[in-house]
């Protein structure tokens, strides 16, 4: 039986540190699916479409990593793609403590669902996405906290 996680976020931008968190998903899982989070009344710097973009270009040629925009609750989003778990990244206290209240919610109302958490390597637990985004508008270079090969301005 394939073992499924989703990775649920916003991603916008998808950085290094979530590569590393799907990196270290897939030790544990067959198959991940980034679910994008879909909040029309946030706005960002990516469209939903171009995030989903982004990152179906960095794993194409990993079938067992697939990306998904969705709405709603993620544990509904998680049952929709047959998914055991959610996987969950902590760069620090305040994540853990955030994400130990988000998994008790799930827990409640998704007994079947587990949630995994995995601190985010030290070599990346800096990067953020709000970080690349402000860093982004004072015009200077965001590759280093982008995974290789990505140029953002080719999803703006």
């Amino acid at each position: 039986m394939e073992r499924i996680a989703i990775f649920p976020g916003s991603f916008d931008p998808f950085t290094r540190g979530h590569a590393a968190l799907v990196d270290d998903a897939l030790k544990l899982f067959d198959r991940i699916v980034i679910g994008i989070g879909n909040n029309t009344a946030k706005q960002g710097l990516l469209t939903v479409e171009n995030r989903k973009r982004l990152i179906d270009d960095i794993y194409a040629a990993d079938p067992r990593v697939e990306a998904r925009v969705y709405t709603g609750l993620t544990g509904e989003f998680a049952e929709a793609v047959g998914a055991c778990a959610i996987i969950r990244g902590v760069r620090n206290t305040t994540d853990f403590e955030y994400e130990r209240t988000m998994e008790a919610t799930n827990h409640r109302i998704y007994p079947t669902l587990t949630t995994v958490m995995l601190f985010t390597p030290s070599a990346v637990a800096d990067i953020s996405s709000s970080t690349v985004r402000e860093v982004l508008a004072f015009g200077r270079s965001v590759e280093e906290f982008l995974p290789d090969g990505i140029d953002i301005t080719n999803y703006l």
